[in-house]
């Protein structure tokens, strides 16, 4: 992760944002829930806004125990697709409980990409092989390109259940994220007509890896009992804009009181700055929380830190968080919508990988997510923008 960070932004010539080949912007208001958000959020990534899912925000070590849960229980599938998977601990609660389904007769389908694992194939997949596992390798590196990667983290458990966020398989994602350099990260699980978009994503990869098609009850009617109305957004590169960035700025452009970001290597492009800028001016309540010295990507962290005067200038407010590692990607926009994928506001994100995120218009999950942000910014230190006051710390 932190090579290819680096890279695309020697591609950038670290300048502090990305090079524009394009000029992209949201020039409509956009209200930021109900139909006319899922409106705006069709007509800019194909992807649409369904009621009746049950969505739950994973911190931490919390997204390892529920999915080992989960895949525990696992009756007729597993899918995944996942950038990073390296041996350890985490690796092996995983293995273990996936093995174990395999060889009770489910059907286990792993992609993994080959630069983020490079090791995946080697120390992990023999014990997955052996219990029956099926397992592919996304774009065999050095035959293909270092920038062209599979960043998506996703899992679904019988076509019903689906994990995606920020989370790899690592043993730096086990514990708080606050105490023994554990990094601090955010997924979501949820069941609803989004899973089946998600499950797209992973027959996509898995298709391209050289993976048979799913048979068509592979894919089941989904559950529509719970109260989050929510879509789930993939991403692959293009030359021109990518849904990464169209969902991105769409997110930013309906912000009309809070937008509240957090985000593990944020360089972003010149037209996602400009558009923070013109959100800040119009009053909304823009706040950045990133990594400090614990960034992995000592070259994402000085480019960030070159932003602050700018985004200082701008009224916008940027927190670096002091115990760990922060690796979520996370939009919070005023009351209603939240987004939680893989998707940095860096280069490759916005232009070059593949990437998948949900998004949320549930009231009572994004408070949950902006009372997270707020204990977040709680172990963080202001880098740029004016303090808060006592009133707007605990908004």
């Amino acid at each position: 992760m932190r090579i290819l960070v680096a890279a695309a932004l020697l591609v950038a010539g670290c300048g502090g944002t990305s090079p524009t080949f394009h000029a992209f912007a949201i020039s409509s208001d956009v209200p930021s829930s109900g139909d006319e958000f899922a409106s705006a959020l069709f007509q800019s990534v194909g992807a649409t806004m369904t009621p009746g899912h049950a969505v739950q925000r994973l911190d931490n070590g919390q997204m390892i125990d529920a999915l080992v849960a989960d895949l525990e229980r696992a009756k007729t599938s597993i899918d995944a697709v996942m950038y990073i998977w390296e041996a350890g601990t985490a690796s092996t609660r995983l293995t273990t409980a996936i093995a174990a389904r395999a060889r009770a007769g489910v059907a286990c389908r792993i992609v993994i990409d080959s630069f983020g694992s490079p090791d995946f194939e080697k120390k992990v997949a023999p014990v997955l092989v052996a219990a029956g596992c099926e397992v592919r390798i996304f774009r065999p590196f050095p035959r293909n390109s270092a920038l062209l990667r599979n960043h998506r983290k996703i899992f679904v458990i019988d076509g019903l259940v689906g994990y995606t966020g920020g989370h790899c398989i690592r043993d730096e994602w086990l514990g708080d994220g606050v105490h023994d350099e554990k990094w601090r990260d955010t997924s979501v699980r949820f069941t609803g007509p989004a899973v089946r978009e998600a499950h797209q994503s992973i027959a996509e990869n898995w298709q391209e890896a050289g993976g048979k098609l799913l048979a068509a009850n592979a894919f089941p009617a989904q559950p529509t009992d719970g109260a989050s109305r929510v879509a789930f957004v993939s991403s692959t590169a293009s030359p021109n804009v990518t849904r990464a960035e169209r969902l991105t700025l769409l997110t930013i452009a309906a912000a009309h009181e809070r937008l509240w970001i957090t985000n593990a290597y944020f360089v972003p492009s010149n037209d996602v700055m400009a558009m923070l800028e013109r959100k800040a001016a119009a009053g909304v309540d823009v706040r950045i929380l990133v990594p400090d010295e614990h960034d992995d990507s000592k070259i994402a962290l000085v480019a960030q830190r070159r932003l602050y005067p700018r985004l200082a200038k701008a009224g916008i407010r940027v927190w670096e968080y002091q115990p760990s590692m922060i690796h979520a990607k996370t939009m919070i926009v005023d009351d209603h919508l939240s987004v939680v994928g893989s998707i940095n506001m860096d280069p490759l994100s916005l232009n070059k990988l593949d990437e998948g995120a949900i998004v949320v218009d549930d009231k009572a999950f994004a408070e949950g997510m902006a009372q997270s942000f707020l204990q977040d910014c709680a172990r963080a230190k202001l880098e740029a923008g004016a303090p808060l006051t006592a009133m707007h710390a605990a908004q």
